[in-house]
């Protein structure tokens, strides 16, 4: 029987980890369970036996807490366990859980998060998965997507003021590692021109004709001369080669993953190599009043790069719901015996989950939902492919996050 359960966010901060916090330490209260917070990440699980005292979530602290609040009360780490260079690792972090009396873990994080749970669970501590990622590539949904998807659209909208001031280029480089989720949905609804993402190889050359062809047209179309292109970058873009753009002189983590830079830059770099060579562009200068010898002869490509100003904050309204819920329905879970899975959703008085393994498999987004935005006009860096369409007619219940 489930009396104590330990509270754990892993990874990266995002939108609506405080709304699973709080999800599962009211079920829990309401249960007749004691939830209780495990600080940062698997660093302090790992360490829990030597902490003095543990933090209970009583409903005094409770109240402290702000779901609509991104981040962590928690705190996160980036640890994986197996990694740890001490032969008894395990064992140390079942001392603590006995130390504390903590029954089982709501463990709330991304695919690296979620191979932790399954390595945990394979050692015998009950775990239940929350899945985490503002890169939206886990299945169906994780918390965090949401709120990230809506600041990059607000960055997207509000950098259009001084793209057009400065008749300028914005590339803007976003999170996401190796799927171009948070770039693609962010991009869509942030209205870009011009969305990069690692699905879909890019050929630069069709790339600058279509941002040449949008920034001529708006700074021409205009009383004042005055236009810009926006494009989005995912972090995980790669290079003409087929390789990702790390940063090699960085470390990787625990998890091997080197620190992504460069995509932007690299996007600025092609795009102006391509402006320099340009015979149009001097013309082009001159007539709209630009041109200055030395000084300004070409229009100005600039790499923006939000970075954690896209996982700080606020959480969304979806990230808010969905965090509570499936918070909630971890604590349930663990109170049926029901581990080593990971939350898929709780409404409607039905708990979903589904194997761990199965949860934290890398999704990608689908070419066909990159086609169907093509025919609306923004551009993918390729020559626009025709989309193919089924129509059928829908039965069952419609799926939504909340």
């Amino acid at each position: 029987m489930m009396k104590n359960i330990g509270v754990i966010t892993s990874g990266g901060d995002c939108g609506g980890l405080n709304a699973v916090i709080k999800g599962a330490a009211l079920t829990a209260s309401k249960m007749g369970m004691t939830a209780w917070v495990v600080p940062n990440g698997y660093a302090g699980l790992y360490n829990l036996v030597d902490l003095p005292s543990l933090t209970e979530l009583t409903r005094e602290r409770i109240e402290k807490i702000d779901a609509f609040l991104a981040g962590s009360e928690a705190g996160n780490s980036r640890v994986k366990v197996s990694t740890i260079k001490d032969e008894k690792k395990y064992d140390r972090i079942k001392e603590g859980l006995k130390k504390f009396g903590l029954d089982g873990l709501v463990i709330a994080g991304g695919d690296d998060t979620g191979s932790v749970v399954a390595d945990l669970s394979a050692q015998g501590i009950a775990c239940v998965h929350v899945p985490k990622t503002m890169d939206l590539d886990l299945m169906p949904y994780s918390v965090g997507g949401d709120s990230t998807v809506n600041r990059i659209a607000e960055s997207l909208r509000d950098l259009r003021t001084t793209g057009r001031t400065h008749n300028r280029v914005i590339v803007v480089e976003v999170f996401g590692r190796n799927a171009g989720h948070s770039a693609f949905n962010g991009g869509v609804a942030g209205d870009a021109d011009i969305i990069l993402i690692p699905e879909v190889p890019v050929d630069f050359d069709i790339l600058y004709t279509h941002v040449k062809e949008l920034l001529v047209k708006r700074i021409k179309g205009s009383d004042v001369y005055a236009g810009t292109v926006t494009v989005v970058v995912a972090e995980g873009l790669k290079d003409a080669s087929g390789n990702e753009l790390v940063d090699m002189s960085t470390p990787p983590d625990s998890f091997g993953h080197r620190k992504l830079m460069g995509a932007g830059k690299y996007v600025v770099q092609q795009i102006e190599k391509r402006i320099k060579a340009d015979p149009d562009i001097k013309a082009f200068m001159k007539e709209t009043g630009q041109f200055v010898e030395g000084v300004y002869e070409i229009p100005e490509v600039r790499e923006i790069r939000p970075g954690h100003l896209v996982r700080c904050g606020f959480s969304s309204a979806v990230d808010v719901n969905f965090g509570l819920a499936v918070g909630a329905a971890a604590v349930r879970l663990l109170s049926q015996g029901i581990t080593a899975v990971t939350v898929v959703s709780f409404r409607e008085g039905k708990i979903s989950y589904m194997p761990v393994a199965e949860a934290i498999a890398q999704r990608h987004v689908n070419l066909a939902d990159v086609a169907m935005i093509e025919d609306l006009g923004i551009s993918f860096g390729r020559k626009a492919m025709e989309s193919t369409v089924q129509v059928e007619q829908f039965s069952g219940v419609p799926t939504r996050v909340y």
